[in-house]
C-alpha cells in the first residue's frame, strides 16, 4: 500500500475539521477546549484507505494563535487541501496559511470550497472565480476547485476520486534514505509508558531498533511501532507514526523534537540558508531576530545577511541563522520565519548548510561562491565544494552530516571525483573511517613530507631517519593519521622515501659512518650488551669514547632509534637483551609462582639493586608487562 500525508490550510470555522471527520469518519478535534470551543487548536489525524492508497490527514488549526500549531504539523505532507468556506471566501489566515505552503515549497494540493450548501450556486460561482484568482501563479494554479459539504455529503466522492489521482502522483519514497521522524506530540500510556507521533519524513524504521533523539543525542529503544491506529512490524517513510519509546520519561520528550537514524546526525546552532520574504512583510535588517520554525521544531534565530545590509519584500538573499536553540536540519529542509513581533509569517527560506561555521567578513565572496554551489550545483560539484573547504579531509559519517546522503552515495560521487583528479579517497584500516580530502591538498602534502625529511637529513647527518611521529608533528599535524599514512605510503611506492621500523628516510639515503665512528658504535653496544641488568651510566659510557660528546650522542641515539638500547629512564639505557631477558624472567615466575610480584621479590629475581629496581619497575608498567598495585606488582 502507498502512503501520502496530506494536509489541511485554511481560516479557522472555514470547515477543515469537518470536512476531514465527513471523508475520514474520524473527529481528528481531539482536545476536550476543542469540542468546548468548536475549533481546532492543536493537530488533529485521521486516515483514509482509497483502493490501494492510505491517506494521512493531518488537520491544523486555522485561529492566528495556533499558526505555531499549524506549522508543527504541515511539514512532511505530500499536498494540501486548501480549504475556502464558500460563505466567506477568502480570508487573512487562508493567505497566511497559503503563503506558508508556497514558502514550504508544498508541489501539489486542491482547494476545497466548504460549507456549498449555504450559498446560492451564483455565490458559489464567484467564491469560484476569486479563489481562482487568489491562486493564480502559485502551485495551485490550474488545481481542481472542488464544491462539498459535510453537512449533506455533496461533493465527497468527487473529492475523494480527485484525492486518490493526486495521491498516485506522488513520487514514492525511498524506505532505504536515513530515518527521520520529527516528533508533532508526545505523551504517556499506561502499561506502555512514552509515546511519540509524527510524519515519517524518510527511512523506515522497526520494533527493537536503536535511533537518537534530537537534539539531547541520546541513544533509545523503539518498543513498538503504530500506524493508523494498528500495531505494524515497520513503519516507511510517508506514513504517520506511532512509537512507543522505551526508558524514557515523558518529561524529556517534547514536540520538536527528531527521532533519526543513530551516528548519523548532529544538531545545529549555526546554518546557511537562502531566505525569501514575502512581498507584503517590511524589510528585513541584518542581525534581526525572527521566530524560526522547521518541522515540528520552533526556536528564536538572529538572520545575518551575507549579502547587503537588509532585504527588500519580495527579495531573496544569503544568509547565516543562529538559532537561540539546537534543531536538527539537513541541506533541502525548508523553514518558515515569522516577525518576532508582532508574530505574522514574513518568510521562509531552505537550508544549504546545516553545519556552517562562523564567517568573517573578507570570507564572504568566498561563502557566497560556496553557497551557491550548494544551492545549484551537480552532487559532484557540492561534494567537491564541501572537501575543498576542509583540506584536513571529511570522513564519510562527517560527509553524511553534512548532506544527508547514504554513505554508498558519497562513496560514488567521490570515485567520479576521484577518476577526474579533484579528490582523493583514502580507506580507513582497522577502527579508522575512510577519508576524502582534495588532491592539490595530497599533492602539498607528499611535498611538505619531502621537504620534512630532507631537512632532518640535513641537520642529522649520524641519524638513519626521523620518526612517523615527529615527522607527522612537522609536516602534518592538523591532518588525521590515515592521511598521513597514505601520502608516507605513495611516496614510498613511488621510491621517493623509505621507513625501516618508525624511522622515515630518503630513498637510498645511508649513514656513512667513518671508521672512528663505527668503532665508537661498537663500543657503546658493547657496554651496555656486557652489563646486562646492572647497567654503567650513560655518561660513563659516552666517556671513554675516542670521538667528541657531541658526536657521541649522536652515535647512541642512532643504537636507541635501531631499538639496539633501550631507554628506561634518562638515567638508564638498557640493551634490548637484557630487557627481553627480564621479560623471560617474569613469565617463569608466573608460572611458578603466579602473578603477584613484590618488590623485594623483583629484586631477587633480577639481582638488582632499588637504583635499578624500581625504574624497570616503572618501565614494565608503562609498557604493559605489569601493573602497580598499592603493595606488589601484577604481572599481566
Amino acid at each position: 500500500m502507498k502512503y501520502v500525508i496530506v494536509g489541511t490550510a485554511g481560516h479557522i470555522d472555514h470547515g477543515k475539521s469537518k470536512l476531514v471527520e465527513a471523508l475520514t469518519g474520524t473527529d481528528p478535534d481531539r482536545l476536550a477546549e476543542e469540542k468546548r470551543r468548536g475549533i481546532t487548536i492543536d493537530l488533529g489525524f485521521a486516515f483514509l484507505d482509497l483502493e490501494d492508497v492510505r491517506l494521512g490527514f493531518v488537520d491544523v488549526p486555522g485561529h492566528e494563535r495556533f499558526v505555531r500549531n499549524m506549522l508543527a504539523g504541515v511539514g512532511g505532507i505530500d499536498f494540501v487541501l486548501l480549504v475556502v468556506a464558500a460563505d466567506e471566501s477568502v480570508k487573512p489566515q487562508t493567505r497566511e496559511h497559503f503563503d506558508i505552503c508556497r514558502l514550504l515549497n508544498i508541489p501539489r494540493g486542491l482547494v476545497v470550497l466548504t460549507k456549498a450548501d449555504l450559498v446560492d450556486r451564483d455565490v458559489l460561482e464567484l467564491v469560484r472565480l476569486e479563489v481562482e484568482d487568489f491562486v493564480r501563479g502559485s502551485f495551485l494554479e490550474g488545481a481542481p476547485i472542488l464544491a462539498t459539504s459535510a453537512k449533506t455529503g455533496e461533493g465527497l466522492d468527487t473529492l475523494k476520486q480527485a484525492l486518490l489521482q493526486m495521491a498516485r502522483q506522488v513520487p514514492a519514497k525511498d524506505p532505504a534514505r536515513h530515518f527521520r521522524l520529527p516528533i508533532d506530540r508526545a505523551f504517556a500510556m499506561k502499561g506502555f509508558g512514552t509515546v511519540v507521533t509524527g510524519t515519517l519524513l524518510s527511512g523506515s524504521v522497526r520494533a527493537e531498533d536503536e535511533v537518537e533523539l534530537f537534539p539531547s543525542q541520546r541513544r533509545v529503544r523503539i518498543r513498538g511501532v503504530q500506524s493508523a491506529g494498528q500495531k505494524v512490524e515497520q513503519a516507511t517513510a510517508g506514513q504517520r507514526t506511532a512509537l512507543n519509546l522505551a526508558g524514557v520519561e515523558l518529561s524529556e520528550v517534547q514536540r520538536g523534537m527528531v527521532l533519526a537514524a543513530p551516528g548519523r546526525f548532529r544538531p545545529t546552532n549555526r546554518l546557511d540558508a537562502r531566505i525569501v520574504l514575502l512581498e507584503s512583510a517590511r524589510p528585513l535588517k541584518n542581525h534581526a531576530r525572527v521566530h524560526f520554525h522547521q518541522g515540528t521544531a520552533e526556536t528564536i534565530a538572529e538572520i545575518i545577511l551575507l549579502e547587503g545590509s537588509q532585504l527588500a519584500p519580495g527579495a531573496s538573499a544569503l544568509a547565516q541563522l543562529r538559532l537561540h536553540a539546537p534543531v536538527l536540519v539537513l541541506p533541502g529542509d525548508r523553514f518558515i520565519l515569522r516577525q518576532f513581533s508582532p508574530v505574522v509569517t514574513i518568510g521562509g527560506g531552505v537550508v544549504l548548510d546545516a553545519l556552517a561555521p562562523r564567517h568573517r567578513q573578507r570570507e564572504l565572496p568566498q561563502v557566497r561562491e560556496f553557497l551557491q554551489t550548494l544551492e545549484h550545483g551537480s552532487r559532484e560539484q557540492v561534494l567537491a565544494a564541501l572537501v575543498r573547504r576542509h583540506p584536513e579531509g571529511m570522513t564519510l559519517p562527517e560527509l553524511v552530516a553534512r548532506t544527508g546522503w547514504l554513505e554508498h552515495e558519497i562513496r560514488q560521487v567521490a570515485s567520479a571525483l576521484e577518476r577526474t583528479a579533484e579528490l582523493r579517497v583514502f580507506a580507513g584500516g582497522a577502527g579508522e573511517e575512510a577519508v576524502i580530502l582534495p588532491a592539490d591538498a595530497f599533492a602539498a602534502l607528499r611535498r611538505r613530507l619531502r621537504e620534512a625529511v630532507d631537512q632532518f637529513h640535513r641537520q642529522n647527518p649520524l641519524l638513519p631517519g626521523i620518526s612517523r611521529e615527529d615527522l607527522r608533528s612537522r609536516a602534518a599535524a592538523s591532518l588525521r593519521t590515515e592521511v598521513f599514512r597514505a601520502a608516507l605510503e605513495e611516496l614510498c611506492r613511488r621510491g621517493e622515501l623509505s621507513v625501516a621500523g618508525d624511522l622515515v628516510a630518503r630513498a637510498g639515503h645511508e649513514i656513512a659512518l667513518s671508521a672512528e665512528e663505527a668503532h665508537a658504535k661498537e663500543q657503546i653496544e658493547r657496554a651496555f650488551a656486557r652489563a646486562g641488568l646492572a647497567v654503567p651510566a650513560v655518561a660513563e659510557v659516552l666517556g671513554r669514547l675516542p670521538v667528541e660528546p657531541k658526536r657521541a650522542q649522536k652515535i647512541l641515539q642512532i643504537l636507541l632509534r635501531e631499538q639496539v638500547l633501550v631507554k628506561v629512564s634518562e638515567e638508564l639505557i638498557f640493551h634490548r637483551e637484557a630487557i627481553a631477558h627480564l621479560r623471560a624472567l617474569l613469565a617463569d615466575y608466573k608460572a611458578k609462582n603466579g602473578e603477584q610480584l613484590p618488590v623485594p621479590a623483583f629484586k631477587e629475581l633480577t639481582g638488582v639493586s632499588r637504583k635499578y629496581a624500581i625504574p624497570l619497575l616503572e618501565y614494565l608498567d608503562r609498557m604493559g608487562v605489569t601493573r602497580r598495585m598499592p603493595t606488589h606488582r601484577v604481572i599481566l
